[in-house]
């Protein structure tokens, strides 16, 4: 059997699973504080999932806006069922209120930059529309009859 005959099984989208863990456990849906190693608690309840996923999953989850924000005023984390399992340290908290603004300052930077360059191109779609203005009132005075 050559290699374009073997069924190959299509990779799990980590968007797809994250919406799918999002669905199945409230911990995921409420984006609350996670246990530290529920990828394991994960892997024990839904042994198909690919690793490779889960942790792109994952990642996109708790890099999230909304997480982070439940990380930086949370105080416990919680198990897959939503039972505690362990608490936010202030070093964990910090870490988040420290990629929130993180985050908040790029946006404001990259707004700032995208009306810079909005400005700018307005000024020089003005300065060319004045530039045709003279260039035609110039034809129309010096131009023959």
């Amino acid at each position: 059997m050559t290699t374009a005959e073997s069924p190959v099984a299509k990779p799990i989208d980590a968007r797809v699973l994250l919406k799918d863990l999002q669905a199945r456990f409230d911990v995921f849906r409420n984006f609350s504080p996670l246990a530290i190693g529920i990828d394991k608690q994960l892997l024990a309840q839904l042994p198909d999932l690919e690793k490779k996923a889960l942790r792109l999953a994952m990642r996109s989850h708790t890099i999230s806006t909304r997480y982070l924000k439940e990380m930086e005023k949370g105080t416990v984390r919680l198990n897959l069922d939503g039972t505690p399992a362990g608490e936010v340290t202030d070093e964990n908290r910090q870490h988040a209120t420290e990629l929130l603004k993180e985050r908040f300052k790029k946006q404001i930077e990259q707004r700032k930059a995208a009306e810079a360059a909005t400005r700018a191109a307005e000024a020089s779609a003005r300065a060319e529309a004045q530039r045709a203005a003279k260039l035609s009132q110039l034809a129309e005075k010096f131009g023959r009859k």
